[in-house]
């Protein structure tokens, strides 16, 4: 297919420039392994690339893509366990220091959460599973009767995903003794402006 020629082209262009221009950055971490001081939990939503976003080198962010970047709460029973295992590896096994929950406009998964939408697909909805996550904040943002509640469930969907980080004990042990800082961020994809969290008003504030 012709899309996947494409990403071989673009291979090939990294392989002549990119790679070249970074060589040693590569050899760096070949030799001495990767030691990111942040973790980016992010969309897998193919217009929100937290190493775009955030002009990044290679090694400088863990990242961690799901559906609507959400965290699920911590919990040791139950199915398989992804999304808490990329944590837990960034946490415990990189001592990452910071931790972005990186929402975003359009959100086909904050969309899913909203209309119940399943895709049409027969059985089991895993979409409809996951975005179980943010019921209660879906429900409380339906209930505000608000203009605008697709944006307004992206963003309280960080706060629920920040809430969740700090169920998990690892992290709630390291914020107290403020080894690891959480952020929350939602980007607007139409502007190209990114919107930083204050914990402390509950507002997110856009940066230039």
């Amino acid at each position: 297919m012709p899309e996947f020629a494409h990403l071989l082209q673009g291979y090939k262009r990294f392989r002549s420039d990119g790679y070249i221009k970074q060589k040693g950055r590569y050899d760096e971490l070949a030799n001495e392994g990767q030691a990111p001081p942040v973790m980016v939990i992010s969309c897998c939503d193919s217009r929100v690339d937290p190493a775009t976003i955030f002009d990044t080198v290679p090694g400088q962010v863990f990242a961690l893509r799901n559906v609507a970047n959400l965290v699920p709460p911590y919990e040791t029973g139950g199915g398989r366990h992804g999304a808490s295992a990329a944590i837990e590896f960034g946490v415990t096994g990189l001592n990452v220091r910071h931790i972005v929950v990186l929402g975003h406009g359009k959100c086909g998964g904050i969309s899913a959460a909203l209309t119940g939408g399943d895709l049409g697909e027969p059985g089991p909805s895993f979409i409809d599973d996951w975005m179980s996550i943010i019921d209660e904040a879906r429900d409380a943002v339906v209930a505000s009767c608000c203009e605008d509640p697709q944006r307004a469930l992206e963003m309280e969907s960080v706060k629920v995903s920040i809430a969740n980080l700090r169920t998990f004990p690892f992290i709630a042990e390291r914020e107290r003794a403020g080894q690891i800082k959480l952020h929350g961020a939602w980007f607007a994809i139409a502007e190209g402006r990114l919107h930083v969290l204050d914990e402390a008003t509950g507002r997110f504030e856009p940066q230039e």
